[in-house]
């Protein structure tokens, strides 16, 4: 397996259009791109960032690719001080659907001006279980790091996946929340847990796959996840579990409401955050992408369709979204239609970053900036880091499929989205 860094020029960004259209046609692999500044006003002030673009890595060998690519930070045992930030992702076997056979791990002590080599990572391989009398394969994906801040640790949450004894994904099968934590000292991650839920029939297909979680100041945990009970078909719901987290074990305390939603596959991947006094969470849908918003992170309005601030449709449909919080202002990382993108699977790139109005639930849409550009293959599985109280990243890799996607200039590029406030972000601590 070998793996890329190229090092190119750095470049100006000249306008989005132009940009975009020189990175389609030269298929680039870009390292660091700075950005113009950009300015933004709600009613509580000013907001502004620059955003450059690092390419610490990439993999594509015509039947495999990095997917999952997230970033957890460890304080003060990189370069002088600084943080490890340590990134995780998974292999994508393209001749099938969400097939991950391995995951794989770099980290950087110096905020991203070297990277080292991935390395495939023990702790959060695949293993073996007797699942209905057959042994078959079992893997940990959509895994998120996440710095516990109460307890100094670097947790990572995900989900399993259960295929047959072939490698493939069957319908209904068992899924539970997985977890695993960094060692530091070891560099590596310890082998995956699960998240034990109190009725095994109602939570039968429940994980935490690919969700933002928000860590409270007292250490307790509120993770999103989202479940189907034995037997109830294609349709999930959502809720948020309250947890502990004591000597590295992650344990279920109570759970919230249960948002449903029935249309096709319901509710999934949901993401949380807290600003101003304030529970937000986003959600997955096949059709569109769906927010609420609520006063204690267990008990939510109900959701309501994502639009832009004219009361169009955002166009995110069948992928996720993120928050990006700053203690000035919120954020919304998508992908949507309409943006040039009919030849990308499910419009999944580029990659958007739009300030949100926190009191209408709406995308302002003049603030609307591309911070990952579209090369063909979909960015629609993403991370967002505060690696810092002055930077955010934003990672997120080319997932090669469907087959020739290349041709319009992917390459399996692994990116890392940098946002530089122009003032501290002071949720971070």
């Amino acid at each position: 397996m070998k793996f890329y860094k190229k090092t190119i020029p750095s470049q100006k960004y000249t306008g989005r259009r132009r940009f975009l259209k020189n990175s389609l046609a030269g298929g680039i692999s870009i390292l660091f791109l700075p950005l113009n500044a950009k300015s933004f006003w709600l009613d509580e002030g000013k907001i502004s960032y620059d955003l450059a673009l690092d390419n610490p890595t990439r993999y594509f060998d015509g039947e495999n690719c990095f997917v999952h690519p997230r970033v957890g930070i460890v304080p003060g045992v990189g370069k002088h001080g600084m943080p490890r930030a340590v990134m995780t992702m998974t292999t994508q076997d393209l001749s099938g659907s969400d097939v991950f056979r391995a995951a794989y791990g770099l980290k950087t002590d110096d905020l991203g001006k070297t990277w080292s080599t991935p390395k495939e990572l023990p702790g959060l391989a695949p293993r073996y279980e007797i699942i209905d009398g057959e042994r078959r394969p079992v893997a940990l994906s959509d895994f998120w790091p996440t710095r516990h801040k109460a307890s100094k640790m670097l947790l990572g949450t995900g989900h399993t996946v259960v295929y047959t004894p072939e490698w493939k994904v069957t319908h209904p099968r068992p899924r539970h929340t997985s977890y695993s934590v960094y060692n530091p000292e070891l560099g590596g991650w310890l082998a995956w847990k699960k998240l034990e839920m109190p009725d095994p029939d109602k939570f039968y297909d429940c994980g935490a796959g690919s969700v933002q979680r928000y860590d409270k100041p007292d250490g307790t945990i509120l993770l999103p996840v989202y479940f189907r009970p034995h037997g109830a078909g294609q349709v999930s719901s959502v809720t948020v579990v309250r947890c502990s987290f004591y000597n590295g074990n992650l344990s279920y305390i109570e759970h919230g409401d249960e948002l449903k939603l029935d249309i096709p596959r319901g509710y999934g991947e949901p993401s949380l955050t807290f600003f101003k006094g304030q529970y937000f969470m986003t959600l997955r849908n096949d059709k569109q992408g769906y927010v609420t918003k609520g006063p204690d992170g267990l008990h939510f309005d109900e959701p309501r369709v994502w639009t832009f601030d004219d009361g169009e449709e955002l166009g995110n449909y069948n992928t996720q979204q993120h928050w990006v919080t700053h203690s000035d202002g919120l954020f919304l990382v998508y992908t949507r239609r309409g943006a040039d993108n009919d030849h990308v699977f499910r419009h999944r790139a580029p990659l958007f970053m739009a300030q949100v109005d926190p009191e209408n639930l709406c995308v302002i849409r003049e603030t609307e900036q591309i911070l990952v550009p579209e090369r063909g293959a979909r960015l629609g599985n993403f991370g967002v880091t505060d690696i810092s109280p002055n930077e955010t990243w934003v990672t997120v890799s080319e997932w090669m499929q469907p087959k020739g996607v290349e041709k319009y200039g992917s390459d399996g590029s692994v990116f890392v989205a940098r946002i530089h406030w122009d003032k501290p972000n002071r949720s971070f601590g």
